[in-house]
């Protein structure tokens, strides 16, 4: 029988994580592998902005190094309400306004808040690690698998079957992993279900919903995002939104998250938060708030970072279109938002000298030893285990090696259209 508790012994630990490992190890040993699976930033290729790193520096300087306020120090909780009403048109007090060390633990602490053993909690796959959290509160997977079709994001019809008594429903745009965005039309349909739902229910729980928006700031070409609020401002009583600068300012070491929310959740949010002692660091949290209040800096530098991610993201797409065009079974989404690029690479059930690709799992270790590229399944994010469909993060990209990668990448697809 386990010493350990239940949960200790049922959950499962990030695949995402498991396969970085195995690559950082790979590479210490000296292996050239072109690494496209983390979802973070290489400093030296993204730095964060200059500004912000003075403003770090300072603060440390002078002496910020005590324990904040358990719900951010104020002066960042009203720069975070300036922020989001210059960029968004959002209005929030700061009391509807909580500070953590990144987005993990204000995730953590709303599921921790608004779910219980039991209720139901409804998201899509792929999508990050929603279904770690829900397993962590003892919650009813009400799991919807999205298609391509959709560029795996979800609609209203397909939330609709969940949506009776659910607690919990998790939305991210632009999405993790995907780097696709939910279309206005689709976000209000969603909302009046939400809404609709909320007013068939005259007493007890209410539905919420996360809405992740990490990656806001990072979209292209013709793509917009929409919230909730700003469509439907009903939704205010029911959205608590996720953000930060982890992703905005290519900072997430720097651990200064935000999320906005009715002052009642937010509150006992607040509440967990305390015991768990997931706060932001002080010096960064005056740092950050003194950075969010410099308009003309934070434009100078989005153009200029969103433009470096831009021009790899549509040269990665450009070469597996190119890759397509000549036969080969591989195919991806165009760039929408964030730093990734869904790309699919269909090549289960192919021979390899004798050995057969039997599973999903089988090809990416086959990429990773013949092609040296190092990509991230859908599987990793709760999708199916065949799924051919992967994560591509240019977080950590050198555009002088992408046209090295994608010759690699062909050569492995050449030898086994050779050998099948």
């Amino acid at each position: 029988m386990s010493q350990l508790s239940q949960l200790a012994e049922t959950l499962t630990g990030s695949e995402i994580v498991r396969l970085g490992n195995e690559i950082a190890i790979r590479i210490g040993r000296g292996e050239k592998i072109y690494n496209y699976t983390i979802g973070d930033f290489d400093p030296r290729i993204f730095p964060i902005p200059g500004e912000l790193e003075d403003a770090i520096v300072e603060a440390y300087r002078n002496k910020f190094t005590n324990y904040p306020p358990g719900d951010g120090v104020p002066e960042l909780r009203q720069a975070v309400a300036s922020f989001i009403k210059d960029r968004e048109g959002l209005e929030y007090a700061t009391n509807e306004i909580l500070i953590a060390a990144g987005g993990r633990p204000l995730i953590y602490t709303l599921f921790r808040t608004v779910v219980d053993p039991g209720d139901k909690v409804i998201y899509t796959v792929p999508s990050w690690n929603n279904n770690h959290y829900t397993h962590m509160c003892g919650g009813q997977h009400c799991v919807i698998e999205t298609t391509p079709e959709n560029n795996f994001m979800p609609t209203a019809a397909d939330i609709a079957p969940y949506i009776d008594r659910a607690a919990l429903l998790c939305l991210c745009t632009p999405q993790n992993p995907t780097g696709t965005t939910l279309a206005k039309a689709e976000l209000e349909k969603i909302c009046d279900l939400v809404l609709e739902e909320n007013r068939l229910r005259s007493d007890g729980k209410k539905l919420y919903v996360m809405f992740d928006q990490m990656y806001c700031t990072l979209t292209y070409g013709d793509t917009e995002h929409y919230n909730p609020v700003s469509l439907r401002p009903e939704m205010k009583a029911y959205t608590i939104f996720i953000d930060g600068i982890s992703k905005a300012f290519a900072a997430t070491g720097v651990r200064v998250g935000w999320s906005l929310g009715p002052a009642n959740v937010i509150s006992k949010m607040r509440a967990l938060l305390g015991h768990i002692g997931a706060w932001s660091p002080m010096a960064e949290q005056v740092a950050t708030a003194k950075y969010l209040l410099q308009k003309e800096a934070i434009t100078a530098y989005l153009v200029s970072f969103k433009n470096e991610l831009e021009e790899r993201l549509w040269a990665i797409y450009s070469g597996i279109a190119a890759l397509k065009e000549k036969g080969y079974p591989v195919d991806a989404i165009a760039p929408q938002a964030a730093i990734y690029l869904t790309i699919k690479i269909d090549l289960a059930g192919k021979d390899v000298g004798g050995k057969v690709l039997s599973t999903q799992a089988d090809v990416t270790e086959y990429l990773l030893n013949e092609a040296r590229l190092a990509i991230v399944p859908f599987y990793a994010f709760g999708a199916d285990k065949q799924s051919p469909w992967y994560r591509l993060s240019v977080g950590t990209c050198r555009k002088e090696q992408i046209g090295e990668m994608l010759g690699m990448l062909e050569g492995a697809l050449q030898k086994l259209a050779v050998l099948n």
